[in-house]
């Protein structure tokens, strides 16, 4: 996967140091934790913000995980806790993509830095801006940034196609995409009915 030269600043080993924002945005499935809620093991702000980490009872995952900026990409000032959201790059059919999970809805509108980094990674890979909170919503929105400034968003059946920003079309998805959509969420939320806070939406 290439990123930006831009994108890659080289620099000593990076450390979480006191950011645990992973430990809130993303989803644990072996603490039965869902994205957007706080692990009940955080303690943000601490100089060792895992209440289990050395822990045999830390799943392996958690140890193991690196966000991109942990990997050394972006720049220094870029830790998650300080742009507000977790950076990660995942393959969704082969294809690498740049996924920016937000710490709170409209924290991506909010940043121009976080807009900067979209810019830039846009021109050769998708770029997915979720919120991972809310995943019990059926209609919860979707939002891809493709080449060409053109972007994709999708809020319950209807996928808005805008271009340097300007709506080009405003419709129904097609009625396959639809049902597939559908079979998703229904999916996530039969695996995720048993988590706190699950309460299925929509």
């Amino acid at each position: 996967m290439r990123y930006p030269t831009t994108m890659t600043e080289p620099a000593p080993e990076r450390r979480c140091g006191t950011c645990s924002l992973c430990c809130r945005v993303l989803r644990v499935e072996p603490l039965r934790k869902l994205g957007g809620v706080a692990c009940t093991h955080q303690d943000e702000g601490s100089p060792t913000p895992c209440g289990i980490h050395g822990s045999p009872d830390r799943p392996a995952l958690c140890g193991a995980y690196r966000c991109a900026w942990l990997q050394g990409r972006f720049k220094a000032g870029d830790r998650p806790d300080q742009l507000g959201a977790v950076l990660d790059v995942a393959p969704q059919v082969g294809l690498p993509v740049l996924w920016i999970h937000e710490a709170t809805v409209g924290c991506f509108d909010a940043s121009p830095r976080l807009q900067e980094i979209a810019e830039e990674c846009r021109a050769t890979m998708e770029v997915r801006i979720s919120t991972a909170a809310d995943v019990m919503n059926a209609g919860r929105p979707a939002r891809v940034l493709l080449p060409r400034q053109e972007e994709h968003r999708i809020v319950g059946d209807r996928l808005t196609v805008l271009r340097g920003g300007e709506v080009v079309s405003d419709r129904r998805l097609p009625l396959l995409d639809r049902c597939l959509r559908r079979i998703s969420l229904a999916w996530s939320r039969w695996r995720l009915r048993k988590y706190p806070g699950a309460a299925p939406r929509g």
